[in-house]
Order: C-alpha cells, then sequence, then structure tokens
C-alpha cells in the first residue's frame, strides 16, 4: 500500500500538476489525468445508484465488485507499467449481462433514460461510463502501450448498466420509456 495522507491538502497541486503513483508530476489536464478522473466519477455515480437501490437489492454485490474494479482501474493508469486487470473482469461483465438481459423482452424501439429514479440514476451512470471509455480512447492513442483491457471493460460495464436500466425500469410494475420522434408523433 502507498502512503497514507494524515493531511489532505499538500498544496503540491496548486501549480496546476499531479502525482502519479510512482512519484511522477504530470499535468492535471493530461489525457491520462482525464481519464482517471473520468473513471472516478463514474464510481462515485455508481455509488450513488448503489444508495437507491440499498444493500439488500439482489445486485448489490455485483455493483460493489464493480465499484472496487473501478478503483483498481484508476490505479492501474495511475501507476504506468502495473497492470491490474485481467480478462476475468470482461468475461464477469459478460456474464451479468447475459444474466440480466434473458429475461427482458427484446428491443424494437430505443428507450429514454427513466421508468424510475433508480433506473434513470442508472442511465446516467451508463452515459458517464460512456463517457470514461472516450477518455481512455483518446489517452490510449497517445500511449506506445495502452490499456486495452481497461478499454473493454468499460465497453461492456456500459453495456451492462443499460441492460440493468432497463430491468430497473420495469421493476415494482413500471415500465421503460419508448422513444417516438416528434415527427411520428405529430
Amino acid at each position: 500500500m502507498g502512503n497514507r495522507l494524515s493531511k489532505i491538502y499538500t498544496r503540491t497541486g496548486d501549480t496546476g500538476e499531479t502525482g502519479l503513483g510512482m512519484q511522477e508530476r504530470i499535468g492535471k489536464d493530461s489525457a491520462r489525468i482525464a481519464a482517471i478522473g473520468d473513471i472516478d466519477e463514474l464510481n462515485s455515480s455508481l455509488g450513488w445508484l448503489m444508495v437507491a437501490l440499498g444493500t439488500e437489492h439482489e445486485e448489490y454485490t455485483m455493483l460493489s465488485q464493480i465499484q472496487h474494479d473501478l478503483f483498481d482501474l484508476g490505479g492501474e493508469l495511475a501507476m504506468p507499467g502495473y497492470e491490474l486487470l485481467d480478462e476475468q473482469l470482461i468475461q464477469d461483465i459478460e456474464q451479468h449481462i447475459d444474466r440480466i438481459n434473458d429475461p427482458l423482452p427484446p428491443l424494437k424501439n430505443f428507450i429514454l433514460p427513466g421508468g424510475n429514479e433508480a433506473a434513470a440514476r442508472c442511465h446516467l451512470v451508463r452515459s458517464i461510463c460512456r463517457r470514461a471509455e472516450r477518455s481512455l480512447v483518446a489517452f490510449n492513442r497517445e500511449e506506445a502501450t495502452g490499456h486495452s483491457l481497461a478499454q473493454q471493460y468499460l465497453n461492456r460495464l456500459s453495456d451492462l448498466m443499460f441492460v440493468f436500466a432497463r430491468q430497473l425500469a420495469r421493476a415494482e410494475g413500471c415500465s421503460e420509456v419508448l422513444w417516438q420522434s416528434r415527427h411520428k408523433r405529430e
């Protein structure tokens, strides 16, 4: 484990730089820090969803593991040369997608974020995940050795959040909000 912070403010970031896990300093506006920040925001939004669902929800353990995996992903980006993720993460996410999607009816329309509070929060997690993925793609393009597994993980995670939002929208008798173009409604 790294150094423990006994003092939260260090003033070392006041010049627009931040430290990586290897004592290297880089700009806070770098692609690496942007990706780490988006992953942090994704993790925070996932926590916000988990609070809405409560610890007794059947998927709480799955979501909790994803939070830990996201922290590992951020750690991997903060420590160049370290690999904390493995192929099993992708397989786990795909199994969750299949399990949650299986009982859902096939999609015939696009759906809008909503349905109920939990589903709407889940859609927000999904869209933040897509942004984190885009940030990671941009970062990977700058790196000699990109984080392709992390990129795959975020891609699958957004798919998982999509099917989970569908499941949540149908919970407790609610329904999904189907998109209807203004031109077809008139």
